[in-house]
Protein backbone atom coordinates (compact mmCIF):
# COMPACT_ATOMS: atom_id res chain seq x y z
CA UNK A 1 0.00 0.00 0.00
CA UNK A 2 0.86 3.19 -0.95
CA UNK A 3 2.42 6.21 2.16
CA UNK A 4 -0.07 8.99 2.07
CA UNK A 5 1.55 12.54 1.39
CA UNK A 6 3.89 14.17 4.40
CA UNK A 7 2.72 17.91 2.99
CA UNK A 8 0.09 18.89 0.78
CA UNK A 9 -0.60 22.86 -0.19
CA UNK A 10 -4.40 23.68 -0.11
CA UNK A 11 -4.98 26.31 -3.36
CA UNK A 12 -8.74 27.38 -2.07
CA UNK A 13 -10.14 29.13 0.68
CA UNK A 14 -12.64 29.76 3.51
CA UNK A 15 -15.09 26.63 4.02
CA UNK A 16 -13.56 24.09 1.64
CA UNK A 17 -9.72 25.40 2.47
CA UNK A 18 -10.39 24.25 6.38
CA UNK A 19 -12.47 21.06 5.78
CA UNK A 20 -9.29 19.84 3.83
CA UNK A 21 -7.17 21.03 6.91
CA UNK A 22 -9.25 18.99 9.30
CA UNK A 23 -8.80 15.85 7.73
CA UNK A 24 -5.41 16.41 7.00
CA UNK A 25 -4.79 16.60 10.54
CA UNK A 26 -6.31 13.41 11.31
CA UNK A 27 -4.08 11.86 8.84
CA UNK A 28 -0.96 13.16 10.16
CA UNK A 29 -0.63 15.27 6.95
CA UNK A 30 1.44 18.85 7.36
CA UNK A 31 -1.11 21.26 5.62
CA UNK A 32 0.16 25.08 3.34
CA UNK A 33 -2.72 27.09 2.33
CA UNK A 34 -1.68 30.14 0.10
CA UNK A 35 -4.26 32.89 0.57
CA UNK A 36 -4.51 36.67 -0.01
CA UNK A 37 -4.45 39.79 1.76
CA UNK A 38 -7.90 39.12 1.57
CA UNK A 39 -7.70 35.99 3.71
CA UNK A 40 -4.83 36.56 5.96
CA UNK A 41 -6.96 36.70 9.08
CA UNK A 42 -8.90 33.78 7.73
CA UNK A 43 -9.35 30.14 10.42
CA UNK A 44 -7.67 28.01 7.42
CA UNK A 45 -4.61 30.53 7.46
CA UNK A 46 -4.76 30.02 11.55
CA UNK A 47 -5.00 26.79 11.28
CA UNK A 48 -3.05 24.94 9.08
CA UNK A 49 0.52 24.13 9.38
CA UNK A 50 2.02 27.22 7.35
CA UNK A 51 0.72 30.17 5.16
CA UNK A 52 2.29 31.62 2.12
CA UNK A 53 0.79 34.82 1.53
CA UNK A 54 0.22 35.61 -1.96
CA UNK A 55 -1.31 39.13 -1.65
CA UNK A 56 -3.66 39.96 -4.64
CA UNK A 57 -7.43 38.71 -4.60
CA UNK A 58 -6.87 36.72 -7.60
CA UNK A 59 -3.93 34.78 -6.59
CA UNK A 60 -6.05 31.33 -6.43
CA UNK A 61 -6.22 31.30 -10.20
CA UNK A 62 -2.83 31.73 -10.68
CA UNK A 63 -1.79 28.56 -11.57
CA UNK A 64 2.35 28.37 -11.78
CA UNK A 65 2.85 30.83 -9.21
CA UNK A 66 0.44 28.18 -7.19
CA UNK A 67 2.90 25.48 -8.15
CA UNK A 68 5.93 26.87 -7.40
CA UNK A 69 4.49 27.79 -3.63
CA UNK A 70 4.26 23.99 -3.44
CA UNK A 71 7.27 23.24 -4.42
CA UNK A 72 9.09 25.84 -2.53
CA UNK A 73 6.99 24.56 0.53
CA UNK A 74 7.71 20.82 -0.36
CA UNK A 75 4.55 19.36 -0.68
CA UNK A 76 3.99 16.43 -2.39
CA UNK A 77 0.24 17.23 -3.26
CA UNK A 78 -2.17 20.11 -3.89
CA UNK A 79 -5.54 19.43 -3.44
CA UNK A 80 -7.59 22.08 -5.32
CA UNK A 81 -10.63 21.87 -3.42
CA UNK A 82 -14.13 23.10 -5.59
CA UNK A 83 -13.68 26.48 -8.10
CA UNK A 84 -11.41 28.36 -8.96
CA UNK A 85 -8.59 25.72 -10.27
CA UNK A 86 -10.60 22.62 -9.36
CA UNK A 87 -11.59 21.64 -12.57
CA UNK A 88 -8.67 23.47 -14.53
CA UNK A 89 -6.90 20.59 -16.76
CA UNK A 90 -4.28 22.89 -17.88
CA UNK A 91 -3.52 23.19 -13.94
CA UNK A 92 -3.69 19.92 -13.46
CA UNK A 93 -1.26 19.22 -16.26
CA UNK A 94 1.25 21.87 -14.62
CA UNK A 95 1.14 20.00 -11.50
CA UNK A 96 2.09 16.38 -12.81
CA UNK A 97 4.97 18.35 -15.00
CA UNK A 98 6.64 19.68 -11.75
CA UNK A 99 6.34 16.17 -9.97
CA UNK A 100 3.06 17.14 -7.84
CA UNK A 101 -0.03 15.16 -7.30
CA UNK A 102 -3.32 16.65 -8.48
CA UNK A 103 -5.72 15.40 -5.98
CA UNK A 104 -8.27 14.93 -8.61
CA UNK A 105 -8.45 13.44 -11.90
CA UNK A 106 -5.86 13.32 -14.76
CA UNK A 107 -5.75 16.36 -16.64
CA UNK A 108 -6.89 14.01 -20.04
CA UNK A 109 -10.28 12.52 -18.60
CA UNK A 110 -10.74 16.21 -17.23
CA UNK A 111 -10.47 17.88 -20.37
CA UNK A 112 -12.78 14.99 -22.12
CA UNK A 113 -15.41 15.74 -19.67
CA UNK A 114 -15.07 19.01 -19.75
CA UNK A 115 -16.28 20.00 -22.92
CA UNK A 116 -19.49 19.41 -22.99
CA UNK A 117 -20.16 17.89 -26.49
CA UNK A 118 -17.69 14.90 -26.21
CA UNK A 119 -18.73 13.91 -22.61
CA UNK A 120 -22.51 13.90 -24.19
CA UNK A 121 -20.84 11.75 -27.16
CA UNK A 122 -19.21 9.28 -24.47
CA UNK A 123 -22.74 8.74 -22.51
CA UNK A 124 -24.70 7.94 -25.73
CA UNK A 125 -21.75 5.80 -27.25
CA UNK A 126 -22.85 3.74 -23.56
CA UNK A 127 -26.67 3.90 -23.87
CA UNK A 128 -26.78 6.39 -21.15
CA UNK A 129 -30.46 8.45 -21.59
CA UNK A 130 -29.53 12.26 -22.88
CA UNK A 131 -31.86 14.94 -24.27
CA UNK A 132 -31.98 15.93 -27.35
CA UNK A 133 -28.82 18.73 -28.21
CA UNK A 134 -26.92 20.21 -30.96
CA UNK A 135 -23.32 20.59 -32.47
CA UNK A 136 -21.67 23.37 -30.86
CA UNK A 137 -22.85 26.52 -32.20
CA UNK A 138 -21.17 29.94 -33.10
CA UNK A 139 -23.89 32.33 -35.14
CA UNK A 140 -27.75 32.73 -34.66
CA UNK A 141 -28.60 30.87 -37.96
CA UNK A 142 -27.03 27.78 -37.20
CA UNK A 143 -28.55 27.82 -34.08
CA UNK A 144 -31.93 28.67 -34.99
CA UNK A 145 -31.67 25.28 -37.50
CA UNK A 146 -30.99 23.32 -34.90
CA UNK A 147 -33.20 24.82 -32.37
CA UNK A 148 -36.08 24.03 -34.74
CA UNK A 149 -34.55 20.70 -35.13
CA UNK A 150 -34.39 19.84 -31.53
CA UNK A 151 -38.09 21.60 -30.84
CA UNK A 152 -38.76 24.65 -28.46
CA UNK A 153 -37.77 25.38 -25.60
CA UNK A 154 -34.25 24.99 -25.78
CA UNK A 155 -31.62 25.75 -23.32
CA UNK A 156 -28.25 27.29 -24.63
CA UNK A 157 -25.35 25.72 -22.83
CA UNK A 158 -21.41 26.32 -22.61
CA UNK A 159 -19.46 24.10 -24.50
CA UNK A 160 -16.79 24.61 -21.61
CA UNK A 161 -18.51 25.53 -18.57
CA UNK A 162 -20.85 25.20 -16.22
CA UNK A 163 -22.36 25.82 -12.73
CA UNK A 164 -25.21 27.90 -14.33
CA UNK A 165 -22.58 30.38 -16.41
CA UNK A 166 -23.39 30.71 -20.25
CA UNK A 167 -27.00 29.08 -19.62
CA UNK A 168 -30.00 30.98 -21.23
CA UNK A 169 -33.58 29.61 -22.01
CA UNK A 170 -34.97 30.50 -24.82
CA UNK A 171 -38.39 29.45 -25.71
CA UNK A 172 -38.93 30.56 -29.39
CA UNK A 173 -36.23 32.04 -32.15
CA UNK A 174 -37.48 35.66 -30.94
CA UNK A 175 -36.09 34.91 -27.69
CA UNK A 176 -32.95 32.72 -29.18
CA UNK A 177 -31.71 35.56 -30.87
CA UNK A 178 -31.97 37.77 -27.68
CA UNK A 179 -30.07 35.26 -25.23
CA UNK A 180 -27.66 33.77 -27.65
CA UNK A 181 -25.27 36.62 -28.01
CA UNK A 182 -25.39 37.10 -24.06
CA UNK A 183 -24.64 33.10 -23.40
CA UNK A 184 -21.52 33.33 -25.88
CA UNK A 185 -20.25 36.53 -24.29
CA UNK A 186 -20.54 34.97 -20.70
CA UNK A 187 -19.65 31.59 -22.13
CA UNK A 188 -16.15 33.88 -23.39
CA UNK A 189 -15.57 35.49 -20.02
CA UNK A 190 -15.68 32.63 -18.18
CA UNK A 191 -14.29 29.65 -19.61
CA UNK A 192 -12.12 31.64 -22.70
CA UNK A 193 -14.21 29.92 -25.47
CA UNK A 194 -17.67 31.01 -26.91
CA UNK A 195 -18.71 28.12 -28.09
CA UNK A 196 -22.16 26.58 -26.93
CA UNK A 197 -24.33 24.27 -27.83
CA UNK A 198 -28.39 23.49 -27.50
CA UNK A 199 -30.32 21.19 -25.30
CA UNK A 200 -33.69 20.39 -24.97
CA UNK A 201 -35.68 22.25 -22.29
CA UNK A 202 -37.31 19.42 -20.01
CA UNK A 203 -40.35 21.02 -18.02
CA UNK A 204 -41.13 20.05 -14.61
CA UNK A 205 -37.56 18.60 -14.14
CA UNK A 206 -35.33 17.25 -11.06
CA UNK A 207 -31.79 18.11 -10.75
CA UNK A 208 -30.27 14.39 -9.56
CA UNK A 209 -26.70 13.64 -9.22
CA UNK A 210 -25.05 10.95 -8.08
CA UNK A 211 -21.46 10.72 -6.21
CA UNK A 212 -18.77 8.50 -7.15
CA UNK A 213 -15.26 7.45 -6.09
CA UNK A 214 -13.00 5.51 -8.43
CA UNK A 215 -9.20 4.28 -8.12
CA UNK A 216 -6.17 3.71 -9.89
CA UNK A 217 -6.51 -0.45 -9.41
CA UNK A 218 -10.20 -0.43 -11.64
CA UNK A 219 -12.71 -0.21 -8.03
CA UNK A 220 -15.53 2.66 -9.14
CA UNK A 221 -18.51 2.83 -6.85
CA UNK A 222 -21.45 5.22 -6.14
CA UNK A 223 -22.78 6.39 -2.92
CA UNK A 224 -26.11 7.25 -3.73
CA UNK A 225 -27.58 10.28 -5.27
CA UNK A 226 -28.31 13.91 -4.21
CA UNK A 227 -30.92 15.59 -4.75
CA UNK A 228 -30.16 19.34 -5.99
CA UNK A 229 -33.75 20.73 -7.31
CA UNK A 230 -33.90 24.07 -5.00
CA UNK A 231 -32.02 25.96 -7.18
CA UNK A 232 -32.05 29.73 -8.21
CA UNK A 233 -30.32 31.18 -11.64
CA UNK A 234 -28.66 27.49 -11.60
CA UNK A 235 -27.38 28.03 -8.57
CA UNK A 236 -28.15 25.06 -5.83
CA UNK A 237 -29.49 26.09 -2.75
CA UNK A 238 -30.64 23.10 -0.82
CA UNK A 239 -29.15 19.89 -1.21
CA UNK A 240 -30.53 16.45 0.34
CA UNK A 241 -29.99 12.50 0.11
CA UNK A 242 -31.80 10.72 -0.79
CA UNK A 243 -34.24 12.29 -3.29
CA UNK A 244 -37.57 11.90 -2.10
CA UNK A 245 -38.54 11.27 -5.80
CA UNK A 246 -36.32 8.28 -6.75
CA UNK A 247 -36.81 5.09 -6.77
CA UNK A 248 -35.02 2.02 -5.31
CA UNK A 249 -35.25 0.68 -9.12
CA UNK A 250 -34.58 4.24 -10.74
CA UNK A 251 -31.57 5.07 -8.10
CA UNK A 252 -29.90 1.50 -9.24
CA UNK A 253 -30.07 2.32 -12.73
CA UNK A 254 -28.76 6.01 -12.63
CA UNK A 255 -25.77 4.37 -9.98
CA UNK A 256 -25.01 1.99 -12.87
CA UNK A 257 -24.92 4.41 -15.20
CA UNK A 258 -22.83 6.95 -13.80
CA UNK A 259 -20.05 4.62 -12.90
CA UNK A 260 -20.44 2.71 -16.36
CA UNK A 261 -19.40 6.57 -17.48
CA UNK A 262 -16.69 7.10 -15.44
CA UNK A 263 -15.10 3.50 -15.81
CA UNK A 264 -15.07 3.56 -19.34
CA UNK A 265 -13.14 7.00 -19.48
CA UNK A 266 -10.42 5.86 -16.66
CA UNK A 267 -11.65 8.06 -14.42
CA UNK A 268 -9.83 8.52 -10.77
CA UNK A 269 -10.94 10.49 -7.74
CA UNK A 270 -14.39 11.76 -6.64
CA UNK A 271 -16.51 12.70 -9.38
CA UNK A 272 -20.09 13.90 -9.50
CA UNK A 273 -22.41 12.56 -12.94
CA UNK A 274 -25.37 14.90 -12.82
CA UNK A 275 -28.87 13.89 -14.04
CA UNK A 276 -32.05 15.70 -14.66
CA UNK A 277 -35.23 13.02 -13.83
CA UNK A 278 -38.68 13.71 -15.35
CA UNK A 279 -41.99 13.51 -14.32
CA UNK A 280 -42.39 10.01 -15.09
CA UNK A 281 -39.05 8.28 -13.53
CA UNK A 282 -36.55 8.69 -16.50
CA UNK A 283 -33.17 10.37 -16.26
CA UNK A 284 -31.18 11.86 -18.60
CA UNK A 285 -27.22 12.78 -18.55
CA UNK A 286 -26.23 16.50 -17.89
CA UNK A 287 -22.53 16.51 -17.23
CA UNK A 288 -19.54 15.30 -15.20
CA UNK A 289 -18.23 17.93 -12.22
CA UNK A 290 -14.34 16.28 -11.82
CA UNK A 291 -13.93 17.64 -8.44
CA UNK A 292 -15.43 17.53 -4.82
CA UNK A 293 -18.75 18.63 -4.50
CA UNK A 294 -19.82 21.54 -2.28
CA UNK A 295 -22.66 19.74 -1.15
CA UNK A 296 -20.76 16.46 -0.42
CA UNK A 297 -21.10 16.54 3.35
CA UNK A 298 -24.72 15.72 2.59
CA UNK A 299 -23.31 12.09 1.46
CA UNK A 300 -20.86 12.00 4.37
CA UNK A 301 -23.62 12.06 6.99
CA UNK A 302 -25.49 8.91 5.08
CA UNK A 303 -22.61 6.81 4.64
CA UNK A 304 -20.33 7.44 7.39
CA UNK A 305 -17.33 8.28 5.27
CA UNK A 306 -14.83 11.23 5.10
CA UNK A 307 -14.93 12.08 0.88
CA UNK A 308 -12.04 13.94 1.21
CA UNK A 309 -10.19 11.28 2.79
CA UNK A 310 -10.89 9.03 0.09
CA UNK A 311 -9.51 11.51 -2.09
CA UNK A 312 -6.39 12.49 -0.40
CA UNK A 313 -5.88 8.03 -0.35
CA UNK A 314 -6.54 7.70 -4.01
CA UNK A 315 -4.02 10.37 -5.27
CA UNK A 316 -1.36 8.68 -3.09
CA UNK A 317 -2.01 5.28 -4.87
CA UNK A 318 -4.23 3.48 -2.12
CA UNK A 319 -7.28 1.39 -3.37
CA UNK A 320 -10.58 1.99 -2.24
CA UNK A 321 -11.24 0.00 1.13
CA UNK A 322 -14.63 -0.81 -0.08
CA UNK A 323 -16.96 -2.24 -2.49
CA UNK A 324 -20.60 -1.06 -4.00
CA UNK A 325 -22.13 -3.74 -1.32
CA UNK A 326 -20.07 -2.36 1.44
CA UNK A 327 -21.52 1.02 0.93
CA UNK A 328 -24.70 0.86 2.94
CA UNK A 329 -26.52 4.26 3.60
CA UNK A 330 -28.36 5.38 6.52
CA UNK A 331 -31.07 8.03 7.40
CA UNK A 332 -31.93 11.12 5.74
CA UNK A 333 -29.32 14.14 4.90
CA UNK A 334 -30.18 17.57 3.78
CA UNK A 335 -27.86 20.88 3.40
CA UNK A 336 -29.00 24.83 3.34
CA UNK A 337 -26.03 26.57 1.95
CA UNK A 338 -25.86 29.82 4.33
CA UNK A 339 -25.27 32.89 2.07
CA UNK A 340 -24.10 36.38 2.95
CA UNK A 341 -27.15 37.58 0.64
CA UNK A 342 -30.14 39.55 1.13
CA UNK A 343 -33.18 37.02 -0.12
CA UNK A 344 -34.96 40.33 -0.16
CA UNK A 345 -32.95 42.46 -2.22
CA UNK A 346 -33.15 39.74 -5.10
CA UNK A 347 -30.03 37.96 -3.33
CA UNK A 348 -27.83 40.68 -3.58
CA UNK A 349 -24.58 39.99 -2.28
CA UNK A 350 -23.73 41.97 1.20
CA UNK A 351 -20.34 41.10 2.38
CA UNK A 352 -19.21 43.02 5.39
CA UNK A 353 -18.09 42.60 9.35
CA UNK A 354 -19.46 39.29 10.97
CA UNK A 355 -20.19 41.12 14.35
CA UNK A 356 -22.21 38.29 15.85
CA UNK A 357 -21.45 34.81 14.96
CA UNK A 358 -23.38 31.35 16.51
CA UNK A 359 -23.81 28.50 15.23
CA UNK A 360 -26.29 26.09 15.65
CA UNK A 361 -25.77 22.59 17.39
CA UNK A 362 -27.11 19.58 18.80
CA UNK A 363 -28.29 15.94 17.77
CA UNK A 364 -27.78 15.52 13.92
CA UNK A 365 -26.71 18.82 13.04
CA UNK A 366 -23.41 19.44 11.41
CA UNK A 367 -22.38 23.60 10.33
CA UNK A 368 -19.01 23.30 7.96
CA UNK A 369 -17.81 26.92 7.31
CA UNK A 370 -14.82 29.38 8.45
CA UNK A 371 -16.86 32.57 9.42
CA UNK A 372 -16.91 34.06 12.79
CA UNK A 373 -17.38 37.40 14.70
CA UNK A 374 -14.93 39.91 13.52
CA UNK A 375 -14.51 38.12 10.05
CA UNK A 376 -14.84 40.67 7.17
CA UNK A 377 -16.43 38.99 4.32
CA UNK A 378 -14.49 40.01 1.09
CA UNK A 379 -16.34 41.47 -1.61
CA UNK A 380 -13.86 39.18 -4.50
CA UNK A 381 -15.52 36.25 -3.90
CA UNK A 382 -18.43 33.81 -3.89
CA UNK A 383 -20.78 34.76 -0.50
CA UNK A 384 -21.37 31.68 0.88
CA UNK A 385 -20.60 31.87 4.44
CA UNK A 386 -21.42 27.96 5.95
CA UNK A 387 -23.29 25.29 5.09
CA UNK A 388 -25.96 23.69 7.17
CA UNK A 389 -26.20 20.05 7.39
CA UNK A 390 -28.83 18.44 9.24
CA UNK A 391 -29.21 14.35 9.91
CA UNK A 392 -32.02 12.25 10.77
CA UNK A 393 -33.35 8.49 10.68
CA UNK A 394 -36.24 9.72 8.23
CA UNK A 395 -36.86 12.88 6.31
CA UNK A 396 -39.48 14.55 8.45
CA UNK A 397 -37.47 14.77 11.36
CA UNK A 398 -33.93 15.73 9.29
CA UNK A 399 -36.50 18.27 7.97
CA UNK A 400 -37.75 19.50 11.45
CA UNK A 401 -33.77 19.30 12.52
CA UNK A 402 -33.18 21.71 10.23
CA UNK A 403 -35.76 24.16 11.04
CA UNK A 404 -35.14 24.07 14.34
CA UNK A 405 -30.81 24.67 13.76
CA UNK A 406 -31.98 27.45 11.05
CA UNK A 407 -34.12 29.46 13.58
CA UNK A 408 -30.77 29.12 16.59
CA UNK A 409 -28.14 30.41 13.99
CA UNK A 410 -26.79 33.47 14.70
CA UNK A 411 -25.29 36.10 12.36
CA UNK A 412 -24.72 39.73 12.85
CA UNK A 413 -23.40 42.15 11.02
CA UNK A 414 -24.45 40.67 7.66
CA UNK A 415 -28.03 39.61 5.56
CA UNK A 416 -28.24 35.94 5.45
CA UNK A 417 -30.03 33.21 3.16
CA UNK A 418 -31.24 31.93 6.29
CA UNK A 419 -34.78 33.62 6.35
CA UNK A 420 -35.24 32.55 2.24
CA UNK A 421 -34.41 28.43 3.91
CA UNK A 422 -37.08 28.82 6.28
CA UNK A 423 -39.92 29.74 3.71
CA UNK A 424 -38.43 26.92 1.61
CA UNK A 425 -38.89 24.48 4.32
CA UNK A 426 -42.33 26.15 5.04
CA UNK A 427 -43.84 25.45 2.00
CA UNK A 428 -46.57 22.50 1.09
CA UNK A 429 -44.70 21.50 -2.18
CA UNK A 430 -41.66 21.16 -0.60
CA UNK A 431 -42.86 19.47 2.72
CA UNK A 432 -44.46 16.78 0.14
CA UNK A 433 -41.21 16.42 -2.09
CA UNK A 434 -43.29 17.54 -4.96
CA UNK A 435 -40.89 19.98 -6.46
CA UNK A 436 -39.11 20.88 -9.87
CA UNK A 437 -36.01 23.48 -10.30
CA UNK A 438 -38.61 26.38 -10.99
CA UNK A 439 -39.49 25.85 -7.96
CA UNK A 440 -37.50 28.30 -5.54
CA UNK A 441 -37.84 31.31 -8.21
CA UNK A 442 -42.41 30.54 -8.78
CA UNK A 443 -43.17 29.14 -5.24
CA UNK A 444 -41.43 31.04 -2.25
CA UNK A 445 -43.47 33.60 -2.01
CA UNK A 446 -41.61 37.05 -0.43
CA UNK A 447 -44.02 37.89 2.11
CA UNK A 448 -42.93 34.87 3.86
CA UNK A 449 -39.34 35.72 3.64
CA UNK A 450 -40.34 39.08 5.60
CA UNK A 451 -42.05 37.17 7.60
CA UNK A 452 -39.14 35.22 8.55
CA UNK A 453 -36.78 37.57 8.74
CA UNK A 454 -38.65 40.38 10.73
CA UNK A 455 -39.18 36.86 13.33
CA UNK A 456 -35.54 36.04 13.24
CA UNK A 457 -34.51 39.93 14.24
CA UNK A 458 -34.22 40.49 18.35
CA UNK A 459 -36.48 42.05 19.93
CA UNK A 460 -34.54 44.63 21.91
CA UNK A 461 -31.11 45.18 20.71
CA UNK A 462 -28.49 43.62 23.62
CA UNK A 463 -25.39 45.87 25.17
CA UNK A 464 -22.82 43.22 24.37
CA UNK A 465 -20.00 43.85 21.65
CA UNK A 466 -19.06 40.94 19.46
CA UNK A 467 -15.12 40.19 20.18
CA UNK A 468 -13.28 42.11 17.35
CA UNK A 469 -15.83 44.26 16.02
CA UNK A 470 -15.97 47.98 15.93
CA UNK A 471 -18.24 50.52 17.54
CA UNK A 472 -20.17 51.06 14.42
CA UNK A 473 -22.07 49.01 11.93
CA UNK A 474 -20.15 48.36 8.39
CA UNK A 475 -23.72 47.37 7.08
CA UNK A 476 -27.34 49.04 7.07
CA UNK A 477 -29.62 47.42 8.86
CA UNK A 478 -32.33 45.70 6.74
CA UNK A 479 -35.03 42.90 7.43
CA UNK A 480 -33.59 39.59 8.17
CA UNK A 481 -30.73 41.52 9.75
CA UNK A 482 -29.59 40.68 12.86
CA UNK A 483 -28.42 44.28 14.62
CA UNK A 484 -25.27 44.72 15.81
CA UNK A 485 -25.13 44.04 19.44
CA UNK A 486 -24.06 46.92 21.39
CA UNK A 487 -24.26 49.13 18.23
CA UNK A 488 -26.69 51.81 18.41
CA UNK A 489 -26.00 53.13 14.76
CA UNK A 490 -23.37 55.11 13.60
CA UNK A 491 -24.05 58.70 12.82
CA UNK A 492 -25.23 59.71 9.80
CA UNK A 493 -22.36 60.74 8.04
CA UNK A 494 -19.91 58.06 9.35
CA UNK A 495 -22.62 55.32 7.88
CA UNK A 496 -22.52 56.94 4.59
CA UNK A 497 -18.86 57.57 4.97
CA UNK A 498 -18.48 53.66 5.41
CA UNK A 499 -20.87 53.06 2.95
CA UNK A 500 -19.15 54.55 0.04
CA UNK A 501 -16.04 52.83 1.03
CA UNK A 502 -17.45 49.23 0.90
CA UNK A 503 -19.34 50.45 -2.56
CA UNK A 504 -16.28 51.68 -3.80
CA UNK A 505 -14.33 48.23 -2.71
CA UNK A 506 -17.07 46.33 -3.88
CA UNK A 507 -17.52 48.43 -7.62
CA UNK A 508 -13.05 47.99 -7.76
CA UNK A 509 -13.53 43.66 -6.93
CA UNK A 510 -16.11 43.67 -9.91
CA UNK A 511 -13.86 45.60 -12.35
CA UNK A 512 -10.83 43.52 -11.39
CA UNK A 513 -13.17 40.21 -11.70
CA UNK A 514 -14.30 41.40 -15.08
CA UNK A 515 -10.27 41.81 -16.26
CA UNK A 516 -9.28 38.27 -14.57
CA UNK A 517 -12.27 36.82 -16.46
CA UNK A 518 -10.79 38.13 -19.64
CA UNK A 519 -7.19 38.20 -19.35
CA UNK A 520 -4.59 35.15 -19.80
CA UNK A 521 -2.02 34.38 -18.04
CA UNK A 522 -0.80 35.80 -13.86
CA UNK A 523 -3.05 39.05 -13.22
CA UNK A 524 -1.15 41.59 -11.40
CA UNK A 525 -4.43 43.26 -9.39
CA UNK A 526 -4.08 46.03 -6.33
CA UNK A 527 -5.07 44.44 -3.00
CA UNK A 528 -8.40 46.54 -2.24
CA UNK A 529 -8.85 47.10 1.78
CA UNK A 530 -11.88 49.33 3.23
CA UNK A 531 -9.86 52.01 4.46
CA UNK A 532 -12.06 51.99 7.25
CA UNK A 533 -10.57 48.69 8.27
CA UNK A 534 -8.56 48.85 11.35
CA UNK A 535 -4.95 47.09 11.42
CA UNK A 536 -1.48 47.64 10.09
CA UNK A 537 -1.64 47.82 5.87
CA UNK A 538 -0.50 45.36 3.74
CA UNK A 539 1.57 44.90 0.60
CA UNK A 540 -1.00 46.90 -2.24
CA UNK A 541 0.64 47.77 -5.57
CA UNK A 542 -1.70 50.96 -5.43
CA UNK A 543 -2.36 53.27 -7.83
CA UNK A 544 0.80 52.37 -10.01
CA UNK A 545 -0.19 48.75 -9.90
CA UNK A 546 -3.65 49.84 -11.44
CA UNK A 547 -2.25 51.49 -14.20
CA UNK A 548 0.08 48.75 -15.11
CA UNK A 549 -2.83 46.43 -14.74
CA UNK A 550 -4.70 48.01 -17.41
CA UNK A 551 -1.97 49.23 -19.95
CA UNK A 552 1.09 46.60 -19.71
CA UNK A 553 -0.70 44.09 -20.90
CA UNK A 554 2.21 42.31 -22.39
CA UNK A 555 2.75 40.76 -19.13
CA UNK A 556 -0.79 39.12 -19.06
CA UNK A 557 -0.23 37.62 -22.98
CA UNK A 558 3.29 36.40 -21.69
CA UNK A 559 3.85 35.17 -18.22
CA UNK A 560 7.70 34.71 -19.17
CA UNK A 561 7.54 38.88 -18.88
CA UNK A 562 5.64 38.85 -15.59
CA UNK A 563 8.70 39.40 -12.14
CA UNK A 564 6.41 37.13 -10.34
CA UNK A 565 7.54 34.26 -12.54
CA UNK A 566 11.12 34.86 -11.67
CA UNK A 567 10.93 34.09 -8.28
CA UNK A 568 15.03 34.57 -7.48
CA UNK A 569 14.20 38.50 -7.99
CA UNK A 570 11.04 38.39 -6.33
CA UNK A 571 11.46 39.74 -2.16
CA UNK A 572 8.31 38.02 -1.26
CA UNK A 573 9.95 34.81 -2.60
CA UNK A 574 12.69 34.73 0.22
CA UNK A 575 9.77 35.38 3.32
CA UNK A 576 9.75 31.74 5.42
CA UNK A 577 6.59 30.23 5.87
CA UNK A 578 4.51 31.37 8.71
CA UNK A 579 4.31 28.44 10.82
CA UNK A 580 1.12 28.01 13.01
CA UNK A 581 1.67 24.65 14.09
Amino acid sequence: MSDLFRRILIANRGEIALRIVRTCRELGIETVVIHSDADAASLPVELADAALPLADPWCYLDGPRIVQAALDAGAQAIHPGYGFLAENAGFARLCREAGIAFIGPSPEVMEHLGEKDRARASAIALGIPCLPGSEPVTDLAAAARQAAAIGYPVLVKAVAGGGGRGMRLARDEEELARVLPRAMSEAQAAFKSPLVYLEKYLEGARHVEIQVLADAHGRVVHLGERDCTVQRRHQKLIEESPSPAVTPAVREAMGAAAVRLLAALGYTNAGTVEFLLDKDGRFYFLEVNTRIQVEHPVTEMRYGLDLIEAQIRVAAGQPLPYGQADLVPRGWAIECRINAEDPLRSFAPRPGLIHGWLPPAGPGIRVDGAARAGWRIPAFYDSMVAKLIAWAPGRAQALARMQRALREFRVEGVPTTIPFHLAVLATPRFAAGDIDTRFAETDVPEDAVRAHAEALAPAHPTTRQAAGSSPASDTPATPGTRAAPGVGGPSGAAAAKRDAVDAAARRLAAIAAAVAAVMDGPHKIVSVRPLHEAGPARSSWGTAGRMQLMTDRRRFANPALDRRNHRASDSRSSQALCDHG
